[in-house]
């Protein structure tokens, strides 16, 4: 069996959050409100994803921005809330992705960007990060209905990609996500970018690389 189509979590996997770090500090007075903010933003996305409610990624990023403001007593400005949503659209790549995609594609393997975020979002946030020369295919969950970790989108997937699922492997730095993918029956390897412990009730990958 030939295993040489890699696919790559785009938020926090390649693009690199912390940029918007700044933002939330102008916005709340605390950066780390980014953290709970994105936190927040996948808890959502899981909720839906497990009770079949349809909606896009980047509404739920606005909606849960609306509600991280409430919960903090912070009035959120237009400026401040369009400045945030409007960044997240325009992020840097971690300054490893490019050499990393660069080598794969060298030795011959396909890469896929795969992300929750719309198709429209996530062409757009590739563009942005100069990475359109580094991704074979640019793949949104969108048309599914529903978000990782639904094990259904990692099956239509491999059913785009025309590959059983067990010829895939899913790159990410996020536990929930690569558990997600081995359970779906993929492989996957997890780049630990904020140091923070794999979750030990998680199938583990077997390549788990730390960066941070």
């Amino acid at each position: 069996m030939t295993r040489n189509t890699i696919l790559f979590d785009i938020n926090e996997t390649v693009l690199n959050l912390n940029l918007l770090k700044p933002k939330f500090a102008h916005a709340f007075g605390d950066e780390s409100v980014m953290g709970l903010w994105f936190s927040t933003l996948l808890h959502t996305s899981t909720v839906c994803a497990v009770t079949g409610l349809r909606t896009g990624f980047a509404t739920l990023a606005g909606d849960v921005l609306n509600n991280i403001a409430a919960r903090t007593q912070v009035t959120l400005s237009k400026e401040a809330r369009d400045d945030i949503l409007s960044t997240f659209s325009s992020l840097s790549a971690h300054d490893d992705i490019k050499p990393a995609l660069a080598k794969l594609r060298d030795h011959g393997y396909q890469t896929i960007a795969f992300s929750n975020s719309s198709q429209a979002l996530i062409e757009k946030q590739i563009n942005n990060a100069g990475l359109n020369d580094y991704f074979d295919q640019v793949l949104s969950v969108e048309s599914t209905g529903s978000f990782k970790p639904d094990p259904k989108v990692y099956q239509f997937a491999a059913n785009h990609l025309n590959k059983t699922i067990n010829e895939l492997r899913l790159v990410a730095t996020h536990d929930w996500d690569t558990h997600g993918a081995m359970s779906a029956g993929m492989l996957a390897a997890y780049i630990d970018r904020a140091g923070t412990p794999y979750n030990p009730q998680y199938l583990t990958p077997p390549f788990m690389s730390k960066i941070c």
